[in-house]
């Protein structure tokens, strides 16, 4: 997918405050009983993941308040560059996490920021690549002209997770596969993430907001049962994750994904690279598979842990703040998740 005429008008997050941090040293002291029944040296969870501290909202905050407030700043920087809400086609939901079954949370969010009714909006499901693949969605439908703009939003809140993952691994008949097929869920941080994505013709100075220039996919689904969560007791959720099959088999879904970037834009050299954050093993292997240095990436994951679909938009929404990625630099976003599903884009700053 080739783009000349999308261009990214605003980009956005939202963090739980600094008393929502948990540290991996406060999930391990709550894991004591089992470390001592294995003989587990604490430690080894921020040594495995390179994850100091994930943070989480309050219990009971729902997914559609946290891409609320994450959206709100999106438009409002939106409106900066002249992108108003009225001039929006589309508006989706991305996240894993949703308020519930029905409606769309796409629906409570539209009603909190007071979109427009000529705002469509729905929820778009694909485990941490929903959101990128709301950006490629909404991306089409500009370059095509059926849309002006597009906001895309996402709320994750791993908090339920994690309770209901040390609640499981407090049982008396828990295993050591039972421990590491758990890992995973004590790494997942919460945040939420929103995007305003617009046409060229309504930027006065298109020069100074970024512009996705490709997109490409690949799925490897026979991999689909290397993560799987699903809702468990009362507002809880469970996911198990085969974390070294995943890793092997991810890298290598990137690998050939990466090749059809490449192929797509030509042999293009990055400057910089984005890429979904689940932890330190994961990020060396990913860019070595693609023949990226470390210092062209943007780590998050140490202090936030994996966000799920936020990770991506907001690692770049904190790239581009910290001033890491700057203007003439050509950034590859470089999104996986569970299913397999692999989405790469290009961005031109």
């Amino acid at each position: 997918m080739q783009f000349d005429a999308v261009h990214i008008a605003s980009v956005a997050y939202d963090l739980p405050g600094e008393d929502g941090v948990r540290t991996s040293a406060d999930i391990e002291a709550e894991l004591a009983p089992l470390y001592a029944r294995f003989a587990l040296n604490p430690g080894r969870l921020e040594l495995m993941s390179g994850i100091r501290e994930r943070r989480h909202y309050p219990a009971g905050t729902r997914p559609s308040a946290i891409a609320t407030r994450a959206g709100a700043r999106a438009l409002e920087a939106a409106a900066d560059v002249g992108i108003a809400r009225d001039a929006l086609g589309l508006m989706v939901f991305g996240a894993v996490c949703r308020d519930f079954l029905e409606p769309a949370t796409a629906s409570v969010v539209h009603r909190a920021l007071g979109l427009a009714p000529h705002t469509a909006s729905f929820d778009l499901s694909n485990a941490c690549l929903g959101f990128a693949n709301g950006m490629v969605l909404a991306a089409q439908q500009i370059q095509a002209g059926q849309l002006g703009a597009a906001l895309v939003v996402a709320g994750e809140d791993g908090g339920p997770l994690l309770r209901q993952t040390l609640a499981d691994l407090a049982g008396p008949d828990v295993t050591r596969k039972d421990l590491k097929r758990a890992i995973a869920s004590l790494t997942i941080g919460s945040g939420g993430a929103a995007m305003v994505l617009c046409h060229r013709d309504l930027l006065a100075a298109p020069e100074r907001a970024p512009r996705l220039t490709a997109a490409v996919a690949r799925a490897a689904t026979e991999h689909n049962e290397l993560c799987q969560g699903d809702h468990a007791g009362p507002g809880g959720l469970a996911m198990a994750t085969d974390s070294e099959a995943l890793l092997v088999a991810g890298v290598a879904l990137a690998e050939e994904t990466w090749g059809d970037l490449q192929a797509a834009t030509g042999g293009a050299e990055f400057d910089r690279v984005v890429t979904h954050q689940v932890g330190s093993a994961h990020r060396r292997a990913l860019l070595e598979g693609v023949g990226l240095p470390l210092e062209r990436d943007f780590p998050t994951a140490p202090t936030l842990g994996n966000i799920g679909s936020v990770s991506l938009p907001l690692t770049f929404a904190r790239a581009r703040e910290a001033g890491f990625i700057q203007a003439g630099h050509r950034t590859a976003l470089l999104g996986i998740g569970s299913g397999l599903n692999c989405l790469m884009m290009a961005v031109e700053a």
